[in-house]
Protein backbone atom coordinates (compact mmCIF):
# COMPACT_ATOMS: atom_id res chain seq x y z
CA UNK A 1 0.00 0.00 0.00
CA UNK A 2 0.70 3.81 -1.12
CA UNK A 3 -0.04 5.79 1.86
CA UNK A 4 0.26 9.95 1.99
CA UNK A 5 1.44 11.32 5.02
CA UNK A 6 0.83 15.09 5.62
CA UNK A 7 2.38 16.73 7.66
CA UNK A 8 4.73 14.04 8.08
CA UNK A 9 7.63 15.91 8.76
CA UNK A 10 6.27 17.69 12.11
CA UNK A 11 6.60 15.89 15.50
CA UNK A 12 3.48 12.90 15.24
CA UNK A 13 3.61 12.68 11.71
CA UNK A 14 7.44 12.26 11.11
CA UNK A 15 6.85 9.08 14.06
CA UNK A 16 4.30 7.84 12.13
CA UNK A 17 6.10 7.89 8.60
CA UNK A 18 9.01 5.81 10.26
CA UNK A 19 6.48 3.69 11.28
CA UNK A 20 5.03 3.05 8.00
CA UNK A 21 8.22 2.81 6.48
CA UNK A 22 9.67 0.20 9.24
CA UNK A 23 5.84 -1.72 8.23
CA UNK A 24 7.02 -1.87 4.75
CA UNK A 25 4.48 0.33 3.20
CA UNK A 26 5.02 2.93 0.74
CA UNK A 27 5.18 6.73 2.11
CA UNK A 28 5.02 10.21 0.49
CA UNK A 29 5.05 12.54 2.89
CA UNK A 30 3.13 16.50 2.14
CA UNK A 31 4.50 18.86 4.33
CA UNK A 32 5.20 22.46 3.77
CA UNK A 33 7.90 22.94 6.79
CA UNK A 34 6.20 26.01 8.14
CA UNK A 35 6.34 24.15 11.81
CA UNK A 36 8.05 20.42 10.67
CA UNK A 37 11.50 18.88 9.95
CA UNK A 38 13.19 17.55 6.38
CA UNK A 39 15.54 16.13 8.53
CA UNK A 40 12.69 14.27 10.62
CA UNK A 41 11.23 12.39 7.36
CA UNK A 42 12.65 8.97 7.90
CA UNK A 43 12.16 7.19 4.55
CA UNK A 44 9.79 7.70 1.39
CA UNK A 45 9.19 10.32 -0.38
CA UNK A 46 9.04 14.68 0.59
CA UNK A 47 6.87 16.69 -1.34
CA UNK A 48 7.16 20.34 0.03
CA UNK A 49 3.35 21.78 -0.66
CA UNK A 50 0.43 23.22 1.06
CA UNK A 51 -2.97 22.31 1.52
CA UNK A 52 -3.78 25.55 0.68
CA UNK A 53 -2.51 24.97 -3.07
CA UNK A 54 -4.98 23.69 -4.41
CA UNK A 55 -3.62 23.31 -8.14
CA UNK A 56 -0.27 21.80 -6.01
CA UNK A 57 -2.79 18.97 -4.43
CA UNK A 58 -4.05 17.96 -7.90
CA UNK A 59 -0.19 18.03 -9.23
CA UNK A 60 0.12 15.52 -6.08
CA UNK A 61 -2.81 13.36 -6.75
CA UNK A 62 -2.01 13.10 -10.31
CA UNK A 63 1.73 12.43 -10.45
CA UNK A 64 1.17 8.85 -7.91
CA UNK A 65 -1.78 6.86 -6.82
CA UNK A 66 -2.48 6.88 -3.14
CA UNK A 67 -4.34 3.89 -1.31
CA UNK A 68 -5.09 5.86 2.04
CA UNK A 69 -4.40 9.37 3.76
CA UNK A 70 -2.85 10.44 6.90
CA UNK A 71 -3.56 13.63 8.21
CA UNK A 72 -1.57 15.72 10.77
CA UNK A 73 -1.40 18.57 8.81
CA UNK A 74 -2.74 21.64 11.54
CA UNK A 75 -2.06 25.12 13.79
CA UNK A 76 -2.58 23.62 16.72
CA UNK A 77 -1.83 26.25 19.53
CA UNK A 78 -4.57 26.64 21.59
CA UNK A 79 -3.63 29.62 23.06
CA UNK A 80 -2.87 31.21 19.64
CA UNK A 81 -5.84 30.11 18.00
CA UNK A 82 -7.66 32.70 20.41
CA UNK A 83 -5.92 34.99 19.43
CA UNK A 84 -5.95 34.51 15.85
CA UNK A 85 -8.76 32.48 14.40
CA UNK A 86 -8.97 33.12 11.29
CA UNK A 87 -5.55 31.19 10.60
CA UNK A 88 -6.87 28.26 12.67
CA UNK A 89 -10.20 28.05 10.06
CA UNK A 90 -8.22 28.94 7.03
CA UNK A 91 -5.40 26.34 7.59
CA UNK A 92 -7.62 23.48 9.70
CA UNK A 93 -10.30 23.69 7.50
CA UNK A 94 -10.27 25.06 4.25
CA UNK A 95 -6.95 23.03 4.02
CA UNK A 96 -8.56 20.07 5.19
CA UNK A 97 -11.71 20.30 2.52
CA UNK A 98 -8.94 21.25 -0.33
CA UNK A 99 -6.97 17.87 0.57
CA UNK A 100 -10.64 15.83 0.76
CA UNK A 101 -11.64 17.30 -2.40
CA UNK A 102 -8.13 15.78 -4.01
CA UNK A 103 -9.02 12.84 -2.08
CA UNK A 104 -12.50 12.88 -4.15
CA UNK A 105 -11.01 13.61 -7.51
CA UNK A 106 -8.61 11.02 -7.53
CA UNK A 107 -10.99 7.88 -5.81
CA UNK A 108 -9.19 7.72 -2.64
CA UNK A 109 -11.67 6.40 -0.25
CA UNK A 110 -9.52 6.08 3.29
CA UNK A 111 -8.61 8.71 4.82
CA UNK A 112 -7.19 8.90 9.11
CA UNK A 113 -7.71 12.01 10.82
CA UNK A 114 -5.36 13.39 13.30
CA UNK A 115 -8.82 14.99 15.67
CA UNK A 116 -8.31 16.02 19.47
CA UNK A 117 -9.40 15.92 22.95
CA UNK A 118 -10.06 19.48 22.53
CA UNK A 119 -13.24 18.88 20.44
CA UNK A 120 -14.82 18.24 24.04
CA UNK A 121 -14.14 21.27 25.82
CA UNK A 122 -15.18 21.21 29.65
CA UNK A 123 -15.38 17.62 30.73
CA UNK A 124 -18.86 16.89 32.32
CA UNK A 125 -17.40 13.10 33.54
CA UNK A 126 -14.10 12.02 35.07
CA UNK A 127 -13.40 9.68 31.98
CA UNK A 128 -14.11 11.12 28.65
CA UNK A 129 -15.51 8.34 26.24
CA UNK A 130 -17.06 8.92 22.80
CA UNK A 131 -20.43 9.98 24.02
CA UNK A 132 -19.39 12.47 25.92
CA UNK A 133 -20.58 15.93 24.89
CA UNK A 134 -18.34 17.63 22.00
CA UNK A 135 -18.68 21.65 23.01
CA UNK A 136 -14.89 22.63 22.22
CA UNK A 137 -13.89 26.27 24.55
CA UNK A 138 -11.02 27.79 22.19
CA UNK A 139 -11.28 27.89 18.18
CA UNK A 140 -8.51 24.92 17.80
CA UNK A 141 -10.87 22.66 19.18
CA UNK A 142 -13.51 24.20 17.14
CA UNK A 143 -11.93 23.46 13.71
CA UNK A 144 -11.28 19.70 14.88
CA UNK A 145 -14.63 19.04 15.22
CA UNK A 146 -15.48 20.98 12.36
CA UNK A 147 -13.72 18.50 10.35
CA UNK A 148 -15.10 15.48 12.12
CA UNK A 149 -18.71 16.77 10.96
CA UNK A 150 -17.26 17.02 7.47
CA UNK A 151 -15.95 13.19 7.63
CA UNK A 152 -19.63 12.18 8.45
CA UNK A 153 -21.26 14.17 6.04
CA UNK A 154 -18.50 12.75 3.23
CA UNK A 155 -19.44 9.59 3.76
CA UNK A 156 -23.05 9.82 3.49
CA UNK A 157 -22.26 11.62 0.17
CA UNK A 158 -19.57 10.31 -1.35
CA UNK A 159 -18.45 6.75 0.63
CA UNK A 160 -15.88 7.88 2.02
CA UNK A 161 -14.29 5.73 4.93
CA UNK A 162 -12.65 7.65 8.32
CA UNK A 163 -11.38 7.36 11.40
CA UNK A 164 -11.22 10.24 13.01
CA UNK A 165 -8.23 10.21 16.39
CA UNK A 166 -8.89 12.23 18.95
CA UNK A 167 -5.41 12.84 20.95
CA UNK A 168 -5.24 13.77 24.25
CA UNK A 169 -1.65 14.75 24.97
CA UNK A 170 0.96 13.16 22.60
CA UNK A 171 3.85 13.15 24.59
CA UNK A 172 7.80 10.99 24.52
CA UNK A 173 10.17 9.95 21.48
CA UNK A 174 10.61 7.67 19.37
CA UNK A 175 12.18 4.59 21.29
CA UNK A 176 14.92 4.34 19.71
CA UNK A 177 15.84 8.49 20.09
CA UNK A 178 16.12 8.64 16.01
CA UNK A 179 12.97 10.98 15.78
CA UNK A 180 11.78 13.68 19.00
CA UNK A 181 9.66 16.91 20.00
CA UNK A 182 11.07 19.60 18.43
CA UNK A 183 9.07 22.61 17.80
CA UNK A 184 9.79 26.59 17.64
CA UNK A 185 8.44 28.03 19.54
CA UNK A 186 7.97 25.13 22.47
CA UNK A 187 4.69 25.06 24.08
CA UNK A 188 3.93 21.35 25.32
CA UNK A 189 4.97 21.01 28.81
CA UNK A 190 7.42 17.69 28.94
CA UNK A 191 9.79 19.37 26.44
CA UNK A 192 9.90 22.58 27.98
CA UNK A 193 10.31 20.50 31.44
CA UNK A 194 13.39 18.58 30.01
CA UNK A 195 14.84 22.17 27.87
CA UNK A 196 14.56 23.54 31.76
CA UNK A 197 17.06 20.82 33.03
CA UNK A 198 19.17 20.55 29.78
CA UNK A 199 19.24 25.09 29.87
CA UNK A 200 18.46 26.27 33.38
CA UNK A 201 19.05 29.52 31.77
CA UNK A 202 15.89 29.36 30.08
CA UNK A 203 13.50 29.60 32.89
CA UNK A 204 10.02 27.01 33.18
CA UNK A 205 6.88 28.94 33.26
CA UNK A 206 3.63 27.07 34.30
CA UNK A 207 0.47 28.68 33.43
CA UNK A 208 -2.48 28.74 36.08
CA UNK A 209 -2.25 27.63 39.71
CA UNK A 210 -6.32 27.88 40.88
CA UNK A 211 -7.34 24.96 38.44
CA UNK A 212 -10.12 22.97 40.09
CA UNK A 213 -7.76 20.13 40.60
CA UNK A 214 -6.20 18.62 43.69
CA UNK A 215 -2.92 20.63 43.28
CA UNK A 216 -4.56 23.55 41.23
CA UNK A 217 -2.70 23.26 38.25
CA UNK A 218 -4.37 21.58 35.09
CA UNK A 219 -4.69 17.30 34.32
CA UNK A 220 -4.12 15.83 31.44
CA UNK A 221 -3.71 12.35 30.13
CA UNK A 222 -0.45 11.63 28.72
CA UNK A 223 -0.47 8.99 25.67
CA UNK A 224 3.08 7.95 24.00
CA UNK A 225 3.39 9.41 20.14
CA UNK A 226 4.54 5.61 19.28
CA UNK A 227 0.99 4.39 20.57
CA UNK A 228 -0.46 7.25 18.66
CA UNK A 229 1.13 5.96 15.31
CA UNK A 230 -0.02 2.33 16.14
CA UNK A 231 -3.25 3.37 16.70
CA UNK A 232 -3.52 4.85 13.27
CA UNK A 233 -2.44 1.89 11.66
CA UNK A 234 -4.66 0.08 13.13
CA UNK A 235 -7.55 2.30 11.65
CA UNK A 236 -6.42 1.42 8.18
CA UNK A 237 -7.26 -2.04 9.14
CA UNK A 238 -10.32 -1.10 10.72
CA UNK A 239 -11.52 0.60 7.39
CA UNK A 240 -11.13 -2.68 5.67
CA UNK A 241 -14.16 -3.86 7.48
CA UNK A 242 -15.95 -1.38 9.21
CA UNK A 243 -16.87 1.72 6.05
CA UNK A 244 -18.69 5.23 7.02
CA UNK A 245 -16.91 7.76 9.21
CA UNK A 246 -16.07 6.87 12.90
CA UNK A 247 -13.82 8.57 15.83
CA UNK A 248 -12.12 7.21 18.72
CA UNK A 249 -10.60 8.62 21.76
CA UNK A 250 -7.10 7.74 22.46
CA UNK A 251 -5.19 7.80 26.30
CA UNK A 252 -4.25 5.91 28.86
CA UNK A 253 -6.58 6.77 31.13
CA UNK A 254 -5.14 8.70 33.72
CA UNK A 255 -4.40 12.00 34.43
CA UNK A 256 -1.76 13.88 35.55
CA UNK A 257 -1.35 17.36 36.87
CA UNK A 258 1.49 19.60 35.85
CA UNK A 259 3.26 19.34 39.35
CA UNK A 260 3.50 15.50 39.18
CA UNK A 261 5.00 15.91 36.07
CA UNK A 262 7.55 17.82 37.02
CA UNK A 263 8.06 15.35 40.10
CA UNK A 264 8.42 13.04 37.88
CA UNK A 265 10.94 14.53 35.38
CA UNK A 266 13.03 15.34 38.37
CA UNK A 267 12.92 11.66 39.18
CA UNK A 268 14.05 10.56 35.47
CA UNK A 269 16.65 13.53 35.24
CA UNK A 270 17.71 13.22 38.67
CA UNK A 271 17.91 17.19 38.68
CA UNK A 272 15.44 19.63 40.53
CA UNK A 273 13.23 21.84 37.94
CA UNK A 274 12.41 25.32 39.12
CA UNK A 275 9.77 27.13 37.52
CA UNK A 276 7.58 30.30 38.20
CA UNK A 277 3.86 30.77 37.85
CA UNK A 278 2.11 32.37 35.23
CA UNK A 279 -1.33 33.28 35.02
CA UNK A 280 -3.80 30.51 33.09
CA UNK A 281 -3.96 30.89 30.21
CA UNK A 282 -7.24 31.44 27.50
CA UNK A 283 -8.75 28.13 26.64
CA UNK A 284 -7.19 25.53 28.66
CA UNK A 285 -9.55 22.94 30.41
CA UNK A 286 -8.55 22.17 33.85
CA UNK A 287 -9.09 18.29 33.27
CA UNK A 288 -8.77 15.98 29.97
CA UNK A 289 -8.78 12.05 30.77
CA UNK A 290 -9.73 9.87 28.10
CA UNK A 291 -11.66 6.46 28.37
CA UNK A 292 -10.31 4.58 25.42
CA UNK A 293 -11.80 1.67 25.77
CA UNK A 294 -13.20 1.52 22.70
CA UNK A 295 -10.99 2.24 20.39
CA UNK A 296 -8.73 -0.60 21.96
CA UNK A 297 -11.65 -3.20 21.74
CA UNK A 298 -12.75 -2.10 17.76
CA UNK A 299 -9.49 -1.17 16.64
CA UNK A 300 -7.51 -4.04 18.61
CA UNK A 301 -5.67 -1.45 20.02
CA UNK A 302 -2.85 -1.49 23.40
CA UNK A 303 -0.90 1.22 24.56
CA UNK A 304 2.57 -0.23 25.07
CA UNK A 305 4.23 2.60 26.87
CA UNK A 306 1.62 2.76 29.95
CA UNK A 307 3.06 4.68 32.54
CA UNK A 308 4.51 8.57 32.51
CA UNK A 309 7.87 7.12 33.95
CA UNK A 310 8.29 5.29 30.35
CA UNK A 311 6.79 8.31 28.64
CA UNK A 312 9.58 10.99 29.87
CA UNK A 313 12.65 8.46 29.73
CA UNK A 314 11.73 8.55 25.82
CA UNK A 315 11.92 12.18 25.97
CA UNK A 316 14.78 12.25 27.58
CA UNK A 317 16.68 10.46 25.88
CA UNK A 318 15.82 12.32 22.78
CA UNK A 319 16.61 16.03 24.44
CA UNK A 320 20.19 14.81 25.59
CA UNK A 321 20.92 14.11 22.11
CA UNK A 322 23.21 16.41 20.58
CA UNK A 323 21.21 18.50 17.59
CA UNK A 324 23.40 18.48 15.06
CA UNK A 325 22.09 16.86 12.13
CA UNK A 326 18.45 17.56 13.14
Amino acid sequence: MHILVCGGAGYIGSHMVKMLVGEGYEVTTFDNLSTGHAWAVHGGRLVVGDLLDEAGLRQLFAAQSFDAVMHFSAKSLVGESVRQPVQYYRNNVVGTLNLLDAMRAAGVKRFVFSSSAATFGNPVADRIDESHPQQPINPYGETKLMVEHVLRDYAVAYGLHSVSLRYFNAAGADPDAALGEEHDPETHLIPNVLKAVLDPGRGLKIFGSDYPTPDGTCVRDYIHVHDLCRAHLQALHFMDREPGAHGFNLGNGRGFSILEIIRAAEQVTGTSIPFEWQPRRAGDPPVLVADATLARTALAWQPAFGNIQQILETAWAWHRKPAAGR
